[in-house]
């Protein structure tokens, strides 16, 4: 019976002509009940067909992953033994190393860490032994060194703290302890500069109590002690001067102010977001 969800979906060979089971090197399995057109079948050009019959038939899957029709050789990968998807790291199709990243165990990914595809370097990225992550932290592709940045050892962290994309350096941020972290509190990026207001000691927060960037502002008074909240009860965004009052008002001092993480009290404050929208 074909799938509701395949219904308007005709059934087509990858090759975009009419299917001939009787053409068909799996035939046989059509007297079984084993495959059936427009529902499971693995001439079809429908993934989700191709996807059924292999589910079926997993024990046709390391002959499959020859088959000339890429989604073909990516579905059987799913279900083929590892030491034959080895074999498709160097496939011509980036879909089906898609497959493979996902398939072999993370000491077999050492070949794939130069693939030209960014989404099969991004998987490889993902799950590669710790070990062989410095090797990525010049990869071309920024979403690539934003994963190596959270999942490098601290040790070698630092060495992402110039990358020149933002979010790379946020994710660096995110994760550097001090006084390491410290370097970036003059980022050009106000994004970074709001995780280290987030994450800093207290008792530095003065430092960006004048920043820029409103929600670094934000960050600040919600950490600060009861000294530097006196003079955010001046800044120049009502939003600022009302959150430093309210904490003020709630007993914040110096001791207790030097908060080490986010206030969450119970009042009902704005969301930075929220802030940040009001002020476009």
């Amino acid at each position: 019976m074909i799938d509701p969800l395949d219904i308007d979906i005709p059934p087509l060979s990858w090759q975009g002509t009419p299917l001939d089971c009787d053409r068909c090197v799996h035939r046989g399995l059509r007297a079984r009940d084993g495959c059936e057109i427009g529902h499971a079948c693995v001439e079809d050009a429908y993934a989700r067909r191709i996807d059924r019959f292999m589910r079926w038939h997993p024990e046709l899957a390391n002959e499959l992953t020859r088959h000339p029709h890429f989604e073909v050789r990516a579905i059987a990968a799913r279900h083929a033994d590892v030491f034959v998807v080895q074999q498709l790291a160097r496939d011509p199709d980036e879909t089906v190393r898609l497959q493979v990243a996902l398939r072999l165990p993370p000491h077999r990914l050492l070949a794939m860490m130069h693939d030209p595809h960014r989404e099969v370097r991004l998987r490889v990225a993902n799950r590669l032994p710790i070990e062989a992550l410095p090797e990525l932290m010049g990869d071309a592709d920024y979403g690539v060194r934003r994963v190596v940045a959270r999942r490098l050892p601290l040790a070698l962290l630092p060495r992402l703290a110039d990358d020149p994309d933002p979010e790379v350096r946020v994710a660096v941020a995110e994760r550097l302890e001090m006084p390491t972290l410290w370097r970036l509190a003059a980022d050009p990026s106000e994004a970074v500069r709001r995780v280290v207001a987030r994450r800093a000691p207290p008792g530095l927060l003065s430092a960006l109590a004048d920043d820029a960037d409103l929600l670094v502002r934000w960050e600040v008074a919600q950490r600060a002690g009861a000294d530097l909240l006196h003079r955010l009860s001046r800044d120049p965004a009502a939003e600022i001067r009302e959150l430093a009052l309210q904490r003020l008002l709630d007993g914040a001092n110096d001791s207790d102010g030097a908060h080490g993480g986010d206030v969450n009290d119970g009042t009902d404050r704005d969301h930075p977001t929220d802030v940040e929208a009001r002020h476009g």
